[in-house]
């Protein structure tokens, strides 16, 4: 009971950053009430009712009500992506996502409000969170679907060129894959979550932006890739179309998005402060929302591509979405539906994309940055005159003059002495 105590008492310390400021106090002084408690199952309730009404504290009726859909919503998905033959891998990966990933998504607010402070006003942060979380739960659900037919040794080795892998190796690359992909999913959540926190003050726009840019940029992807990164059943919609305009397009969206969203965060960081401290708060911009736009746009056609595939063997409307004007037969179109489940992955595109949108923002950044012209004085004003000759007043209409030690003094200006009144301030760059 000693090793349980001194468990509540840590978590009774590190709680009072879940509580609002205000409160924090309050929760201190509970924390050293707690010794005052006989030791014992007096100090473990006093503890565990401490506990309890900072819960209530931390989790005030707006939150418990996301709490609660959020919980509704996992447990749909777990209902769902559980069942499944037993002799199946795909049945155990998916038990794998529904062990590790749901908790890890309902841990992963506590831990990124303790580090990064809570969510950031507006309705942005509100929307990408909502977003993010919604399209890991469909995500999970839709692989659920999918593992079972492309995780079944039957189906792969039909389907699969090479069909001498021994199965323990397969089986073997698959929880690799697994596992792979739940530490991606959960640094992509991850990642949304600090970015819509408070502490790194990631600006509105900056969040627009991004979102803005990674919505187009995955659209553009899910055109080209609605079933994976294969030659195998792919762009089936493109049929007779010119491809390579949107292969194009898509190369345009991947490298210019991400670049045209960190200029235009840069451009609308207002902050104050030196020009060396705005343009460091420009490229931290700009390199936010490079990032945000390639983890929305890789999201979007994973999810997309995903539901899609899950899709294409329960509604019929899909096949005829996907392949207009197109007769398959019931052959065909099972063996479509076959090929897309086994061979669609996205894996790539969740790794690569982040990379380059982080580069893609450093070099929005930079371009965004204002030009000083060389030779230009840090103060302003102009280039020095000659020698002997006065040099020019700076901007502002501020005429400056020295005493005979050198040292400068302000004199009247056109702002001061004008006889049509004082001249409006304007407002500070940056």
């Amino acid at each position: 009971m000693g090793g349980l105590t001194r468990a509540l008492a840590g978590w009774l310390r590190h709680s009072a950053r879940l509580v609002p400021a205000g409160r924090r106090a309050w929760v201190e002084a509970l924390w050293a009430e707690a010794g005052q408690v006989p030791a014992g199952r007096a100090r473990l309730a006093w503890q565990a009712g401490g506990l309890r009404l900072i819960a209530r504290e931390a989790l005030p009726a707006r939150r418990a009500a996301k709490v609660l859909v959020f919980a509704a919503a996992a447990a749909w998905v777990a209902h769902e992506a559980w069942p499944g033959p037993a002799g199946n891998p795909g049945t155990a990966v998916n038990r794998l996502h529904v062990v590790t990933l749901l908790p890890v998504l309902a841990g992963l607010p506590l831990l990124v409000r303790w580090l990064f402070g809570p969510a950031a006003p507006g309705p942005m942060a509100r929307v990408l969170r909502f977003g993010a979380y919604g399209a890991v739960l469909a995500l999970t659900l839709a692989k659920a679907s999918v593992e079972q037919i492309a995780d079944n040794p039957a189906i792969a080795s039909r389907l699969n060129s090479d069909a001498s892998v021994p199965v323990k190796t397969g089986m073997i690359y698959t929880w690799l894959a697994a596992s792979l992909g739940l530490l991606v999913v959960g640094m992509y959540v991850a990642a949304v979550l600090v970015a819509t926190a408070r502490r790194p003050r990631v600006a509105p726009a900056t969040l627009a932006a991004g979102t803005g840019t990674g919505i187009v940029l995955g659209a553009v992807m899910y055109a080209v890739f609605p079933l994976g990164i294969t030659d195998h059943a792919t762009n089936p919609w493109l049929h007779g179309l010119p491809i390579d305009l949107v292969v194009l397009l898509a190369w345009v969206s991947l490298f210019g998005g991400p670049v045209l969203a960190g200029v235009v965060a840069a451009r609308c960081h207002r902050r104050p402060g030196s020009p060396e401290q705005v343009a460091t708060g420009g490229i931290r911009q700009a390199v936010a929302a490079g990032f945000l736009a390639t983890v929305v746009g890789a999201l979007m056609v994973a999810v997309l591509g995903t539901v899609t595939v899950a899709l294409m063997a329960r509604a019929g409307w899909v096949l005829h979405w996907l392949y207009p004007g197109q007769h398959l037969t019931a052959a065909v179109a099972y063996n479509n539906e076959l090929t897309a489940s086994v061979r669609a992955k996205y894996g790539l595109i969740l790794l690569v994309f982040p990379v380059i949108g982080l580069l893609m923002g450093v070099v929005g950044g930079g371009m965004a940055l204002p030009e000083v012209p060389p030779g230009l004085p840090p103060g302003g004003g102009g280039p020095p005159g000659p020698p002997g000759h006065p040099a020019p007043a700076p901007p502002g209409g501020i005429r400056m003059a020295a005493f005979a030690d050198g040292r400068p003094v302000r004199l009247p200006g056109f702002a001061e002495d004008s006889p049509y009144g004082a001249e409006p301030a304007l407002p500070r760059a940056g």
